[in-house]
């Protein structure tokens, strides 16, 4: 081999170690820094007080009723669809006549 090769061989081979080593250190710096913010969210509701802990949980149950009653309006709606109502009269809440 000529030495052009093996210099071109070698640039090859340190660009593609310092290039593993990057992204071995971006994902592990990443990781790194999700597993300390997890640490500090448990810490900052553990550090929180009975009525700021109520106030998420009631926040999180109106939000949690809001997709449920979405949820049970949609069924309604496919519901009467599968009844033979149109789609305007299972948004309306009337079922189409038959006869």
């Amino acid at each position: 081999m000529s030495s052009a090769q093996q210099i071109k061989i070698r640039r090859i081979v340190w660009t593609g170690a310092i290039t593993a080593v990057t992204v071995v250190g971006a994902v592990t710096g990443a990781r790194l820094k999700a597993d300390q913010e997890g640490k500090q969210q448990v810490e900052k509701s553990r550090e929180a007080s009975v009525e700021q802990r109520i106030a998420v949980l009631e926040e999180q149950r109106g939000s949690l009723l809001a997709k449920k009653l979405d949820l049970e309006r949609k069924i309604k709606q496919v519901e009467m669809k599968a009844q033979g109502a149109t789609w305007e009269e299972s948004r309306q809440g009337v079922e189409r006549k038959r006869g």
